[in-house]
């Protein structure tokens, strides 16, 4: 059991993205649904994606905005990025796979998690597909038996980068429509924390304004 009051400190935001994750407006739509919040945060996100590729899109579009100081993967080592991340205002951390665990971030310099896509490992990983042949061949169903259990553990990592401190809070935004409307969504929410879960880019600015003010009014 998790020491953290969840259920007061976070809330899910899940937006309405009409696109399929992959298609070619995805990344566009997702920035769109998620910028409102970002903005009204000042930044302060972390942004996980599931793929190199994914990333790189986000970080040409997010430049194109140019409302953020862009801290991203592969720009500088890692641990100069975290550094920055949390001496720099309206810093928004563009991270891949090394970003998903083992980043401990406390405190107010971060109170927005925004995940792209469910993290479903990429298919034409040759070791993942011997693995996936090799389930095949003994009569299991490859997807439900390692696919699915290694996103799931993926995404509850990802997640857990929000909360690390009994003070901290934040939202957490899933943006791939498929958490709601493929029957293996339910997978994925309930190995999450119990998070409140709000559809709208304003519930979630509400929400990360009264905690700010909350947290104002207990540290003077």
């Amino acid at each position: 059991d998790s020491p953290f009051d969840f259920e007061a400190s976070t809330r899910l935001f899940l937006p309405d993205i009409a696109a399929e994750p992959g298609s070619d407006d995805y990344t566009g739509l997702m920035l769109d649904a998620v910028l409102p919040v970002l903005h009204a945060n000042r930044g302060r996100a972390f942004f996980l994606f599931s793929s190199h590729r994914a990333l790189r899109l986000a970080a040409d579009f997010l430049r194109e905005a140019n409302k953020f100081n862009l801290l991203v993967q592969g720009e500088a080592p890692r641990r100069e990025l975290l550094e920055r991340f949390v001496k720099t205002e309206q810093a928004v951390l563009l991270g891949a796979s090394s970003f998903w665990e083992g980043v401990d971030i406390r405190g107010s310099a971060l109170s927005c998690v925004v995940i792209d896509k469910l993290p479903f490992a990429a298919p034409d990983d040759p070791v993942l597909a011997g693995r996936l042949q090799a389930l095949r061949e003994s009569g299991e169903n490859p997807f439900l038996f390692y696919q699915l259990p290694q996103a799931v553990i993926a995404l509850k990592q990802g997640v857990g980068r929000l909360i690390r401190d009994e003070d901290d809070y934040g939202v957490v935004v899933i943006c791939d429509p498929r958490l709601t409307a493929k029957a293996y969504g339910k997978s994925f929410i309930n190995s999450l924390p119990d998070m409140p879960r709000i559809s709208n880019p304003d519930e979630a600015i509400h929400f990360l304004d009264q905690q700010e003010s909350r947290h104002e009014v207990s540290c003077n």
